[in-house]
């Protein structure tokens, strides 16, 4: 794994740059980009590796095979999903990586620096490339009950915004946006404050919740500052609990997530910890918008452990 270093002027190794490609992410509204991107990638003066990726877990193992077959970066063009396989591979690694936004949220490329036109990112990416320069940003590693690890970038939900996410992919009726909306109807429904045991660098606590956030970095879903003060720099997680909220105060504070001003809310706390240890019911959490593991489960703020191409 990577030492807590200056995360500038750490120096890119030799190798070529893989590049996972989503075109679906975005609704495919970049797909006519992929040419752009390859060929402004290239001007980086490295010779350039497109992954065969049909499926996540096929994305997952191309990447792994790239590092170990010696790239010396990964470039990841889509959204935080795609961003999130990506991470799978070159995390604790000696590997530039870089997100070139194009999905429909794009908070781990925007909260790390990147600017959100695609072809603006990609240019970041080949100055970066030119140089040889990469910046070592954290991760949150995540251990699941089983030993599992898995890495994300930006934030994990494990309260309302998880069983709503669950319900939607257990949906099959109706497709597109409206089987999510549909979901949050179902859930506001059944609303609950559910009784989570916190332990935050081995301090426990127990709370009743309805949102529960650990963040690596401020937003989720698109924007949603989550976790506002959240920096990926820092070697902290911030965790951010939404206590015994009604469904109408619900409602009421979630558009107040998109500013970060919720934190104000007398019904969320807010903490910092390095390690955060996270049991109680049972749901399946979700990082960087993503399914990841059920609780009981671990998030440790590992600083330095990508190497991004900026």
């Amino acid at each position: 794994m990577l030492a807590v270093t200056d995360p500038d002027h750490l120096l890119l190794p030799p190798g070529p740059v893989a590049v996972l490609v989503n075109p679906t992410a975005g609704k495919g509204r970049h797909r006519d980009l992929l040419p752009q991107v390859l060929a402004r990638l290239a001007e980086g003066g490295r010779p350039l590796r497109l992954l065969d990726a049909d499926t996540p877990d096929g994305a997952v193992r191309a990447c792994h095979a790239a590092v170990a077959e010696g790239a010396g970066a990964l470039v990841a063009v889509g959204g935080d999903g795609t961003v999130h396989l990506g991470l799978q591979a070159v995390a604790g690694r000696a590997v530039g990586f870089a997100p070139v936004p194009a999905g429909t949220g794009n908070d781990f490329a925007v909260e790390t620096g990147y600017p959100l036109d695609p072809l603006a990112a990609v240019d970041t990416v080949t100055a970066a490339l030119r140089a040889g320069r990469t910046r070592g940003v954290d991760l949150a590693r995540l251990t699941g009950a089983d030993g599992a690890v898995r890495w994300y970038g930006a934030v994990l939900a494990a309260g309302f915004d998880a069983v709503v996410n669950e319900r939607a992919n257990r949906m099959r009726w109706p497709r597109g946006p409206r089987r999510y909306d549909l979901a949050i109807l179902v859930e506001l429904a059944r609303l609950r404050p559910r009784r989570y045991t916190l332990v935050l660098d081995g301090v426990p606590q127990e709370v009743d919740a309805v949102l529960i956030a650990v963040g690596n970095t401020a937003s989720y879903g698109g924007g949603m500052r989550i976790c506002p003060a959240a920096d990926s720099t820092d070697g902290l997680l911030d965790v951010i609990v939404g206590g015994r909220f009604t469904r109408r105060e619900l409602i009421r504070v979630k558009p107040r997530i998109y500013r970060g001003s919720h934190v104000d809310h007398p019904l969320v706390r807010t903490y910092r910890a390095r390690t955060v240890e996270l049991s109680g019911p049972e749901i399946v959490a979700y990082a960087d918008g993503e399914r990841t593991a059920a609780l009981p489960l671990t998030v440790t703020a590992v600083p330095g452990a990508v190497r991004l191409l900026r």
